[in-house]
């Protein structure tokens, strides 16, 4: 596989908002949804058409009173600072990106949870790897894509912590996706922690599976935002709240029609329909208000890294949430 496609295509997970790839992101805000004759404006972050590719799929935009205009970005750090220059009204990432940019500063607070099973998160090795268990990581280098604070970082720190190991007792060399991928098939690296479309390669390219992101190894949790000006305009806040009730709908459908779905991330995305299927099986699957449990489990994502220096300062999860919009 092109290492221009795959770029591309892991671009489009979404999760991956993991992925702070391109020092900028492109604005593609002319592509207008919704179409309602209300005055209101909500100009959605998104990254690589991934929200927008979701809603074109299950037509769940059909009757709103309000216009939504789309802000496109390649990767969580562009989609942030555009928030923060008020370019765009909301967020969209995972756990970890939203924490940075909390703990950086940016003004913004999540406002609904997005859900998957975390199963799209791995760590691979070299099917030669005399690496059995996550215990004989110790003393190995391990390469973490994309960069450092990634859910891919976290899900090391995570499954070393449960097995009796320090972060320190692991090599961390930070690589881009491409060149980590680029690396791993060549034999040059032997354990990568990583996501999405480029765990699904390692493995097609004889890796093996160490460990995925389930059953709590990560949290799954991603998260929608919003700016605070956008937050202080009753109408805007509205219509935020009509929207995430529509995602929610469009996300049921992309659960119960992944064939349509991934269908439709190959021909809007110009992927190829057995990655297509990848990404469409990697995709959030609902939409959950911010309660404690939630916070909770975000929190303790939080401390960890922190506590290994990647979140600094740290993040007060359940204070950065407006509970209000979405009940």
């Amino acid at each position: 596989m092109k290492r221009t496609a795959i770029r591309t295509l892991a671009a489009a997970l979404g999760l991956s908002a993991l992925l702070t790839v391109t020092g900028c992101g492109g604005n593609s805000a002319a592509d207008t949804a919704g179409g309602g004759s209300s005055d209101v404006t909500l100009t959605i972050g998104d990254q690589a058409k991934t929200l927008q590719t979701i809603f074109a799929g299950s037509d769940a935009l059909k009757g709103a009173d309000y216009k939504v205009k789309w802000a496109e970005f390649e990767g969580a750090a562009p989609l942030f600072q555009a928030v923060q220059a008020g370019a765009a009204d909301t967020t969209y990432s995972a756990d970890l990106p939203a924490l940075q940019a909390l703990s950086g500063g940016v003004r913004f607070k999540n406002v609904a949870a997005l859900k998957n099973d975390g199963r799209h998160t791995g760590i691979v090795v070299r099917g030669n790897s005399d690496v059995k268990s996550v215990k004989d990581l110790e003393g190995k280098t391990v390469v973490v894509s994309s960069a450092k604070g990634s859910i891919a970082e976290y899900l090391l720190a995570n499954v070393l912590q449960r097995n009796g190991l320090k972060y320190s007792d692991v090599k961390v060399q930070y690589l881009l996706p491409t060149d980590a991928q680029a690396a791993f098939s060549s034999g040059k690296v032997e354990v990568w922690a990583t996501f999405g479309v480029y765990q699904a390669v390692g493995l097609q390219q004889g890796g093996r599976l160490l460990v995925d992101g389930a059953d709590g190894r990560i949290s799954g949790y991603g998260f929608i935002g919003a700016s605070e000006k956008t937050l202080a305009d009753k109408a805007k806040k509205a219509a935020l709240g009509d929207f995430l009730k529509r995602l929610g709908t469009a996300l049921k459908w992309t659960s119960s029609h992944q064939e349509a779905y991934a269908d439709t991330i190959a021909r809007r995305n110009g992927a190829d329909p057995a990655i297509a299927r990848t990404l469409a099986s990697a995709a959030y699957s609902e939409v959950l208000p911010l309660t404690s449990e939630v916070n909770g489990t975000v929190q303790d994502v939080a401390d960890l890294m922190h506590g290994i220096g990647v979140l600094d300062p740290n993040v007060d999860v359940a204070k950065s949430a407006d509970v209000s919009v979405l009940k």
